[in-house]
């Protein structure tokens, strides 16, 4: 019997369209005109580009569309310098490089968590006058009561352990573990912070089993956070923490 093919998730779906923006820059000419695209402080017209990398106008057209429709780019429209009045025709369109950041990483890593996470500890313990240790301990669970208020949401109120266990899989694959659930655990398959981990092994564990005990402890509401536990439980080739359940 056939398997029904998988939908992908929100997370999968934003994968696959970096993929598209990064393949988009395997074509030759396209690479040459986005980089000509952000050499420049100004946005950039079709005539610039055409004339800066010599290629005709069509070809030029083409190739910053498809940047545009990737991603990788931004427009604006307006009227070329010089151009003024009712015979001034349509607006022209320049393109700029498009805000924010592409990048792809398989297996996936995301240090953007852990130096918000460091960068708020730090921030704490020069405001408080505390350690930087207690002052991440203290900033850790609170990043981990957000996934278990979002992964509450997305199970629902009258959530039972599957239910439950499928919204923590969701938030935590979204944040790059890679999560396998099992009849009684949640592995997590991938570390996003893998090099940190390597050379700071007890300071980026510690702050795991901190973010994801303050997950479990605010799965729903009754007693819907007994049914799973954050441990140490390291080994090679994935996240140091388990999440036990049933």
């Amino acid at each position: 019997m056939k398997r029904a093919p998988m939908t992908p998730s929100r997370h999968q779906t934003a994968i696959q369209a970096q993929l598209r923006s990064i393949a988009s820059l395997a074509e030759p000419i396209r690479q040459t005109l986005y980089r000509f695209v952000v050499e420049h402080s100004q946005p950039v017209s079709r005539e610039q580009a055409a004339s800066g990398v010599g290629v005709a106008h069509h070809v030029a057209k083409f190739h910053l569309d498809k940047l545009e429709e990737d991603g990788l780019l931004e427009v604006e429209y307006r009227r070329p310098a010089g151009r003024t009045g009712p015979g001034a025709g349509r607006p022209a369109k320049f393109y700029r490089r498009a805000a924010g950041d592409i990048a792809v990483s398989l297996p996936e890593r995301r240090y953007e968590l852990p130096g918000r996470l460091m960068a708020e500890a730090i921030t704490a313990s020069t405001d408080g006058g505390g350690p930087v240790s207690a002052t991440l301990q203290a900033a850790a669970p609170a990043t981990g009561e957000r996934l278990g208020r979002q992964a509450s949401e997305l199970a629902g109120p009258e959530a039972g352990t599957d239910e439950l266990v499928a919204a923590v899989c969701g938030v935590l694959e979204a944040e790059g573990y890679e999560p396998r659930a099992t009849s009684d655990q949640i592995t997590l398959s991938n570390c996003p912070f893998a090099s940190l981990a390597k050379d700071y092994t007890g300071l980026v564990c510690g702050m795991n089993l901190d973010l994801m005990s303050g997950l479990v402890e605010n799965l729903a509401n009754g007693s819907a956070d007994a049914r799973l536990q954050a441990r140490l439980d390291p080994a090679a080739g994935r996240c140091c923490v388990t999440l036990t359940h049933g």
